[in-house]
């Protein structure tokens, strides 16, 4: 089952806390979105080793980066894998 959360923060904090997201584990994808638009999505592979995600997320860290440097608010889209009970 999939949880979709939405957080609104400014674009100085947007790479700590896709970073902070990512090192959650249980999420599938992520979302940026601009003034209502989606400017980048990310999906997540589950059950991915750790250091395979953080190759692959370091280019997109990067360009997160540039963009954050370009917004003043953005808000991140994302989808969580809730485990079943």
């Amino acid at each position: 089952m999939t949880q979709t959360e939405k957080f609104t923060i400014s674009g100085s904090q947007l790479v700590e806390k896709v970073k902070q997201l990512i090192h959650e584990g249980n999420i599938r994808r992520v979302r940026i979105l601009h003034e209502g638009k989606m400017v980048l999505e990310v999906p997540l592979s589950i059950g991915a080793p750790v250091v395979a995600v953080g190759i692959i997320a370091a280019p997109v860290l990067a360009a997160l980066g540039a963009f954050a440097a370009l917004v003043t608010e953005c808000t991140i889209e994302v989808e969580k894998v809730e485990p079943e009970k």
